[in-house]
C-alpha cells in the first residue's frame, strides 16, 4: 500500500470526510458505519477480498465489478456501495482499511465517544463486550466505542487499545516474557 494512504490526514482521510459529509446529509451515519466494519473484517478474514484490494494487476474495471457486486451482495448501503465503486476507479481500494479508520474515528470523536480496539483470542460475546466497554467508560471518563476484532495467534487473553495506549494481556505476550526471562537465567 502507498505511504499516503496510511495516513489519516491523507488521502485516505479526505475520502472518510467525504463519505462522513454525505453519509451525515443522508442519515446514515450507523449503517454506512456498520457496513465499514463489515467491511474491515472482510480484509482481514478474506484471503481473495483481501487481493482484490491490493493487487495492481486487477483492471480498474475489474476491482470496481468485484467491490460493487460484493457491497450489494453484503447488503450494504447504497452510499457504502457507491464509496466502494469510487475507490476502485480511482485505483484507491489500497486506502480502504485506513479510510475505515479515519471514518470510524470521525464518528467516535462527533458524538463526544473514545474508539478502543478490542482484539481476542476468540470472539466475545456481547455480555463481554458490555463488560469491557463500562470498564473503559469507567477508567477513562467518557463514552467508548468499542471497535472488536479476532486474532487466533494471541491464543488466549486480549489486547486493548485506545489512541496510544496498550494493554497486552494475551497469552503470547506473557509466554514471549517468559522465553525472555528462561533465556536471561540459563
Amino acid at each position: 500500500m502507498p505511504s499516503q494512504s496510511n495516513d489519516a490526514g491523507g488521502v485516505a482521510g479526505r475520502y472518510a470526510s467525504a463519505l462522513y459529509e454525505l453519509a451525515d446529509q443522508a442519515k446514515c451515519l450507523d449503517a454506512v458505519a456498520d457496513d465499514l466494519r463489515a467491511l474491515r473484517g472482510l480484509v482481514d478474514d478474506n484471503e481473495d477480498f483481501a487481493r482484490v484490494v491490493a493487487s495492481p494487476v486487477l483492471s480498474r474495471d475489474a476491482q470496481v465489478a468485484a467491490v460493487t457486486e460484493l457491497g450489494k451482495r453484503s447488503g450494504f448501503q447504497d452510499l457504502t456501495v457507491k464509496f466502494l465503486g469510487l475507490l476502485a476507479r480511482n485505483r484507491r481500494l489500497g486506502a480502504l482499511r485506513p479510510a475505515v479508520g479515519a471514518f470510524l474515528a470521525e464518528l467516535a470523536s462527533r458524538r463526544g465517544e473514545v474508539t478502543a480496539e478490542v482484539t481476542s483470542a476468540q470472539p466475545l460475546n456481547d455480555g463481554h463486550l458490555d463488560s469491557i466497554k463500562a470498564a473503559l467508560a469507567q477508567a477513562l471518563g467518557s463514552k467508548v466505542a468499542l471497535d472488536s476484532r479476532v486474532d487466533s495467534a494471541l491464543i488466549g487473553g486480549m489486547v486493548v487499545r485506545v489512541g496510544s495506549k496498550m494493554i497486552d494481556s494475551s497469552l503470547a505476550t506473557k509466554l514471549q516474557k517468559l522465553r525472555l526471562s528462561m533465556k536471561g537465567i540459563g
